[in-house]
């Protein structure tokens, strides 16, 4: 039960929102400033507009999305930020609105818009300051170690991409001589809560998946989604339409079908394992290929899938693979731990949230479960 020093009002008596400010791409200065859309930062810069801690909440896109900033920052015109806490804590701020279902307040006629003036009234759940901070503080503590281990991942990625540049690709071969190329279905499913990934291009980043930015598919809709294909671990996921040059490994252990403009490579032989081919295909030579290859649209750039296969690749030689392919499975070894982790951590964070958020939950026993976990 909550404690009774917590009040129900009104968001507006909460906190205070504005729209964030212009900045289009080539009006950005190299810096450190983080830009924030609505999906969260999605940049730097070199001037900030607000500063911290700040919070933002997504207003056209990614309707609804929170995002805590720890300095100084420029809000998009596609957020909502907020100028003044009145008083609460900012970091609980941003775990109270990352709990709210904002999606019966869409206002946008073509993409999803939320507009400040019919959320203010939303009645909400506030604790006493003390205990706002004591709840973002054990929250707190999955997300920095979910961010430390995002950090983990980069650099060990950025490692493995240093190691696979070093060896002299020598060795042309033509990518259908060295693996099945496959694409996905050309429709998207009805999403569900739970059930097996619906993977999506958003979710390759930096050459690793980011399972965040995908959705579930139920078990009935599986079986005719993977008709033609299923993801297996190993394959090498990559995008064929807008983001090209993107791809990553797919992990074991997660059932899942392929996305729309998203198309996988599937090893023939050991000689070339998974995580080589990757970073052959993330290599500054094989993206030049991609650039080449590109065919140019009215709406979207894309890859002929058809005529992939053909493709020239270049790969190590022969005699400098297995040294070369131990490392980089090392490497891959701890991204996809580190992943596997930020799984769970995050799971148990959407889990004691709302119950934390709503008082349903004390703050000695969630603090029991995050310090095992943390």
């Amino acid at each position: 039960m909550a404690s009774t020093d917590w009040k129900t009002a009104p968001l507006e008596t909460v906190i205070r929102l504005q729209r964030g400010f212009d900045l289009p791409v080539g009006d950005r200065s190299p810096g450190t400033v983080p830009v924030v859309g609505a999906s969260g930062v999605i940049g730097h810069h070199s001037e900030a507009k607000v500063s911290a801690p700040g919070v933002t909440l997504g207003r056209a896109g990614a309707m609804g999305n929170a995002t805590y900033i720890s300095r100084e920052f420029w809000p998009l015109n596609t957020t909502l930020f907020v100028t003044d806490f009145l008083g609460n804590d900012p970091r609980y701020i941003y775990f109270l609105l990352h709990h709210i279902d904002f999606s019966g307040y869409n206002s946008g006629a073509v993409q999803p818009m939320l507009n400040r003036n019919y959320i203010t009234n939303i009645q909400v759940s506030l604790p006493s300051k003390q205990e706002q901070q004591a709840i973002a503080e054990v929250l707190g503590a999955l997300d920095d170690k979910i961010t430390v281990n995002e950090r983990i991942a980069e650099t060990a990625m950025d490692l493995a991409q240093a190691r696979y540049a070093l060896a002299p690709a020598t060795a042309q071969t033509r990518i259908g001589d060295v693996a099945a190329v496959f694409d996905g279905p050309h429709a998207t499913p009805q999403k569900t809560p739970h059930g097996p990934w619906f993977l999506s291009i958003s979710s390759l980043k930096g050459g690793m998946l980011d399972l965040t930015e995908s959705a579930h598919l139920s078990e009935n809709d599986f079986p005719r989604w993977t008709k033609r294909v299923q993801p297996q671990e190993g394959d090498v996921l990559f995008s064929y339409e807008t983001r090209l040059g993107e791809a990553a490994l797919m992990p074991a252990g997660v059932r899942a079908c392929l996305g729309r403009r998203m198309g996988l490579l599937r090893p023939r032989s050991t000689s070339v394992n998974s995580t080589l081919l990757l970073h052959a295909y993330l290599s500054r030579e094989f993206q030049e290929e991609i650039r080449r290859r590109t065919v140019h649209g009215a709406t979207v750039d894309r890859i002929p899938l058809k005529e992939m296969p053909s493709w020239s690749i270049s790969l190590p030689a022969e005699n400098d693979r297995k040294g070369l392919t131990s490392t980089l499975n090392a490497l891959h070894a701890k991204i996809t731990h580190t992943a596997e982790e930020n799984r769970a951590l995050t799971a148990l964070r959407d889990t004691l949230l709302p119950q934390l958020v709503t008082g349903k939950l004390r703050i000695k026993d969630a603090e029991r479960v995050v310090e095992d976990a943390v």
